[in-house]
């Protein structure tokens, strides 16, 4: 194998090395005295060879990959770190004695340039880090066809100019994969760099450098080219083996949103990224909590956190860094050291402080942690609305060492929960989790070095991201302050306000929102971002949809079905039998307790048809849950379990083994059902090299939050025994890891809040505290364990080590649940008449309310009066076996039909997602499935690589803008009390008809009742 020649020896010199000039060797070895003399040779040879096919072996490869040549068709090829242009950037930073600093950026940098420099001070290593720009952030997904790149005018020498502030390659984790190219391994020092690799293949020299030779840098030519172009872009066909390894994802949405590959020497555990999480967890805890017992209400997202606390790391940096500071190492995010003496003992004592405080530098993997430790601690605890609940609506006197055992115990058995299906939910690569792409999205927006084109977009994705976030939020105050109309946009309605089928049929208040336009964000993504959805999950939805909400629906709300016609056609309210809103104090004694004689002379409870339509679908959704999971999942999950079992006593790390023996590339697929949760892709093996967190960890904390859980129940007056407390948490254990495959696949979550008051309900009878405890344990346990199974599938994708962050979630679990206790507690105390109708600025504690109500219907009333053999809705029981036998038939059907699209039917989803409806309505459904519909199918196909540059990255700028701009008007407008006395037609339109005030299709006469007489 011939090896690469250096350039020969020339007299000239590029700008800036004169004072260190030296003769290059063969291996050369870029330090600060290094120069390259290539300026004269690079020119001669690129003259000489013009047009000749010269293999690559003779000179060193250019970075770049000129239009035409599809890099992927070169299993063999690596990139040469050392090509001369490299070499020479090198040599320019290096002579600038300052290698964090950007104010010596290359001539002719657009201003821009200079800004993104500042927000990201580490030290950015070449296409490596997770979250930068690499292949599989490309202008197309990885892997997908690059017939639009021809179309694409690309200069290479612009890709040349974007290499900067990066002496060092990226360490590629232990781990081999079989592919066709000689192993490469990577490693990082700080004066060296050292490859290894094979060509076997020889490629013409113009295909990989172009007909103008090797660009030399701040000559005459470069300057006018970056003149000339008001951002950097390079092409997406220059997408390595390295950044589409042969293990890459199988998904899209993964590839264009997950690097392929890991910086190892990037700080994690510093006091920096400690600091920043545990404040977010204090403050968004607070903050969320103090807000949930007030209507109105607004909530802080994590979200904001994650743009909020990027400048705060880097003005960290900035005033705790300083040019002098000594050389540090990181290896797997913990400081290392490096030969030098870097100890603080010597130093004054402000001095080591700071250099104490200052560790690292500020990059997307701390970045990751603090959103993590904020993604877990900000949505308050349920186990604070059982504590109002009983302070405020039964009058119980509870400590504060039963309220902080109750929030740790609940909080942390989800946490629990994630740990322990690591196996089944986090580590194959089938578990894709489209949730967290959005936050990996940011990541790369916020960090990311690199441009690409896409489609002919050259913009960046820090400038898309900003332009969308600011219109986002300038917009938001339209729909949500000055013109609600536009929310609420049921246009047809407004010519007929008083007909009720109209208001049935085209309302977005009440009815089932036939005319899917909306203005604002809030209502599009109410049930999540359609960007982040699959399309054929999202089919799965709109066919539920139509089927259940647009056919059946109508159908037996005019038909008077279960007296659904005397009731709204959607409400979240539960009524009695006059048509008005079920009064539940007039069923209860003094002391809260069932009163059976006072129901009796009262009425049934009864539903609203979308209301009893929604509690079948969740039966079956319960039911085809399980079987769905055993059909087409057993096999895996029983594969996994069986390695589990062998590997659990010694915590051993079996080698990396890709899907496909042959080492082939991983077949590409949205929606690939078979062996999802065996597939192990390049992220899976790229976290082998990281020591695990011990699956004894994860148990003990389970083991002993059961037992304070037990204590808990039998200790203080809750009515629960410690079996039932062990019930709940079977249910949780058995239809975890369903529900989280269905979550990981198509971002829809199955809830089993219902499901929990029933069996409480039924096993224990009129024990409404009781009732509410076992769904905390029960149903907080599995919705807290997929939110920690999320994190950690983030966390696997941003390759943060798996101790360092069972560490973050831990704590910001514990401190914001301590922080919640005391501001609850405070807020107790100091605010006046909390909790009750007269409660000062509106402190009503509106969540805590209806629980309380859950509580009454199910665990006073019962079960039994809903479902029983006499009651109004015994009907909904044949959903159960209806839900367990559907998938069975389908997967009968499918099994053997890979191209089928029946195997693309998800029943859970199908089902599962419309408990939504209500609070949900119909627009909220019909609008998100049309906006995924655009992005996830129109645009995908015919723009693929616009929408693997933008789409998660548009998600992220709508969200976060809305998120702004809610809290904005929130704080700003309505609680100071702006608006009070604000109307006009545009707040006041579509609160004028039928579709606004829920009008029912048959009135009760006064005086009467519909239903029995006696029950």
């Amino acid at each position: 194998m011939p090896s690469r020649a250096t350039p020969s020896s020339s007299s000239s010199t590029t700008p800036h090395s004169s004072a260190h000039s030296h003769t290059p060797t063969h291996t050369p070895t870029p330090t600060s005295s290094h120069t390259s003399h290539v300026s004269a040779s690079a020119s001669a040879s690129s003259s000489n060879i013009e047009g000749r096919d010269i293999p690559l072996s003779t000179l060193s490869p250019s970075t770049s990959t000129a239009p035409g040549y599809d890099s992927r068709n070169d299993d063999d090829e690596e990139l040469d770190p050392e090509s001369t242009s490299a070499l020479l950037r090198q040599h320019i930073r290096d002579s600038a004695n300052d290698e964090t600093t950007d104010d010596t950026q290359f001539i002719g940098l657009h201003p821009l340039r200079r800004l993104a420099g500042l927000m990201s001070k580490a030290p950015l290593l070449l296409r490596s880090a997770p979250g930068f720009g690499t292949g599989s952030y490309g202008a197309v997904p990885v892997g997908t066809s690059t017939e639009n790149s021809d179309d694409d005018d690309v200069d290479i020498r612009k890709k040349e100019g974007r290499r900067k502030e990066s002496r060092l390659r990226n360490t590629i984790s232990s781990g081999t994969i079989g592919s066709k190219s000689g192993d490469s391994t990577r490693r990082r020092s700080s004066n060296a760099r050292q490859r290894n690799s094979t060509d076997d293949e020889d490629v013409p020299l113009e295909r990989r450098l172009g007909k103008g030779g090797i660009p030399i840098p701040n000559t005459e030519q470069d300057s006018a080219d970056s003149a000339d172009s008001s951002e950097d872009v390079i092409d997406d066909a220059s997408t390595t083996n390295e950044e589409d390894p042969p293990d890459n994802s199988p998904y899209a949405q993964v590839r264009a949103s997950v690097s392929a590959v890991d910086n190892t020497t990037l700080s994690i555990n510093t006091p920096r990224m400690w600091v920043l999480s545990l404040l977010f967890a204090i403050l968004g805890s607070s903050t969320n909590l103090f807000f949930s017992l007030r209507y109105p209400s607004v909530s802080i997202t994590p979200v904001i956190a994650l743009l909020l606390v990027h400048p705060l790391g880097l003005l960290w940096d900035r005033v705790l860094k300083r040019r002098d500071d000594p050389v540090e190492e990181f290896l797997d995010g913990f400081k290392i050291s490096n030969g030098t003496h870097t100890s603080y003992e010597h130093k004054g004592r402000w001095r080591r402080l700071r250099l104490w405080l200052g560790q690292g530098r500020w990059n997307e993997k701390e970045h990751s942690c603090v959103y993590i430790s904020s993604n877990v601690s900000f949505g308050f605890a349920f186990a604070t609305d059982v504590i109002v609940e009983q302070t405020h609506f039964y009058n119980q006197e509870v400590s504060i060492t039963y309220q902080l055992l109750l929030i740790l115990s609940t909080q942390i058995l989800g946490y629990t929960f994630a740990g322990l299906t690591r196996r089944f939910l986090v580590r194959p690569g089938g578990m894709i989790w489209p949730g967290t792409l959005m936050s990996a999205a940011m990541f790369t927006t916020l960090h990311k070095e690199e441009n690409t084109v896409a489609n002919g977009w050259k913009i960046s994705r820090w400038k898309f991201f900003f332009i969308v976030w600011a219109s986002s939020f300038a917009f938001y105050f339209l729909p949500g302050l000055l013109m609600p109309a536009l929310s609420y946009f049921s246009v047809v309605t407004w010519f007929f306000p008083k007909n009720v089928v109209v208001a049935n049929l085209f309302g977005v208040a009440s009815g089932l929102g036939l005319f899917p336009v909306t203005f604002d964000w809030a209502q599009i993504a109410y049930i999540g971002s359609p960007l982040l959805t699959p399309f054929w999950a999202a089919m799965n939805v709109v066919g539920g949809l139509v089927i259940v909400m647009w056919i059946v629906a109508p159908i037996a709300y005019y038909k008077n079905l279960f007296f659904s016609s005397y009731m709204p056609i959607l409400s979240s309210a539960v009524f009695d039998n006059t048509g008005k809103i079920y009064d539940v104090s007039k069923i209860l004694t003094d002391d809260f307790l069932f009163d059976s004689e006072a129901y009796h002379k009262y009425s049934r409870v009864y539903l609203p048809i979308t209301y009893v339509l929604s509690y079948g679908l969740q039966f079956a959704a319960l039911a085809s849950l399980l079987t769905h999971t055993a059909c087409w999942h057993g096999k895996d999950i029983w594969r996994q379990w069986s390695r589990s079992l062998k590997e659990a006593g010694g915590e051993s790390k079996p080698a990396y083994k890709p899907l496909n023996g042959d080492g082939g590339p991983l077949r590409r697929s949205d929606s690939n059902m078979e062996n999802i949760i065996s597939q192990e892709d390049v992220h899976n093996r790229l976290m082998k090299r990281y020591k695990d967190a011990p699956m004894s960890w994860y148990l003990v904390t389970f083991v002993s939050m059961t037992a304070v859980g037990m204590f808990v129940v039998e200790y203080y007056p809750v009515h629960l025994p410690w079996y039932g407390l062990l019930l709940a948490l079977g249910i949780c254990s058995i239809l975890f890891i369903p529900i989280g495959i269905v979550m990981a696949i198509t971002n829809q979550q199955s809830s089993i809040y219902l499901i929990c008051q029933l069996v409480c309900g039924a096993v224990f009878p009129g024990r409404p505290v009781a009732n509410m405890v076992f769904v905390t344990y029960g149903y907080i346990s599995s919705a807290q364990g997929i939110k920690f199974s999320a994190d950690l599938k983030l966390g696997h994708y941003m390759k943060i080590p798996p101790r360092i962050l069972f560490s973050v979630q831990m704590a910001a679990t514990v401190v914001s649940s301590i922080t919640q206790i005391i501001v609850l507690n405070w807020m107790f105390a100091n605010v006046p008449r909390i909790c009750t109708p007269n409660a000062v600025n509106g402190f009503v504690c509106p969540l805590a309310r209806v629980h309380f109500n859950g509580s009454i219907l199910w665990g006073v009333v019962g079960p039994k009066e809903f479902f029983g053999p006499n009651a109004t809705y015994h009907a909904l029981v044949w959903c159960f076996p209806i839900g367990a036998i559907a998938p069975i038939i389908l997967w009968l059907y499918a099994r053997n039909k890979k191209g089928n699209i029946v195997r693309k039917i998800n029943l859970p989803v199908l089902f599962g997602s419309l408990s939504w409806i209500p609070p949900a309505t119909g627009l909220n459904f019909s609008v998100w499935a049309l906006v995924c519909y655009v992005f996830n199918y129109v645009i995908r196909r015919r723009a693929g690589a616009w929408w693997a540059k933008y789409t998660m990255t548009l998600s992220a700028a709508l969200d976060s803008g809305l998120a702004f701009g809610l809290v904005t008007v929130f704080f700003g407008f309505v609680y100071p009390g702006l608006m009070e006395g604000f109307r006009w037609w545009g707040t006041e339109i579509y609160k004028r008809g039928c579709d606004w005030n829920a009008c029912p299709w048959k009135v009760v006469p006064e005086g009467q009742h519909f239903g029995p007489d006696t029950w």
